[in-house]
């Protein structure tokens, strides 16, 4: 797996960089937002230090190969706005899913978009996967079609499988094959 390729893609207004312990402060912003929080499976983070500790954690997956994992930068501003992921890698299969996460105050700008995008091309171009999915709770919209715009289709169904502050939501399953 190519980690410093990952950590160095560039797009017209985002680029990815590696994560650091030291950006804590900026991943607190949205890690502690209960808005952001909410359905993407991530615990709330209160504290800081449970956001450090946090990306420590990640630092470790990705070292250990079983992760991918870099803060989404803005270009005009140099600014950490979420954090973009490729795990659960399936080396029979040949696939892997994807996760995103952005401080709610940079939504639906199309930074999400442009972030899969990255993730897509890094993954069918360098990794040479056969498929990408994620999961989403279908309350979550915006993630819906970010995945979308990149050309995911809607696989599949779970119903009521994920309890969320006293509700149940269905997951969907959404996926990307490329054809070779």
């Amino acid at each position: 797996m190519n980690i410093n390729l990952f950590h160095s893609l560039k797009g017209e207004n985002i680029y990815f960089k590696t994560l650091d312990v030291n950006d804590a402060q900026e991943v607190h912003i949205y890690a502690s937002d209960e808005d952001v929080s909410r359905f993407i499976g991530w615990r709330l983070m209160k504290e800081l230090k449970e956001t450090r500790d946090y990306i420590e954690e990640m630092i470790r997956r990705e070292a250990a190969g079983t992760h991918l994992y870099a803060s989404v930068v803005l270009k005009s501003t140099n600014k950490i706005i979420g954090t973009a992921m490729i795990f659960n890698f399936d080396s029979n299969a040949n696939h892997a899913e994807i996760g995103y996460v952005f401080d709610k105050d940079f939504w639906g700008k199309g930074y999400g978009t442009e972030t899969v995008e990255l993730m897509n091309d890094f993954s069918f171009q360098v990794l040479n996967l056969h498929k990408l999915y994620a999961n989403v709770i279908q309350a979550n919209i915006g993630s819906a079609r970010v995945l979308q715009k990149n050309g995911f289709e809607l696989e599949g169904r779970l119903k009521d499988n994920d309890f969320i502050e006293g509700r149940y939501y269905d997951k969907l399953i959404f996926g990307k094959v490329v054809h070779r």
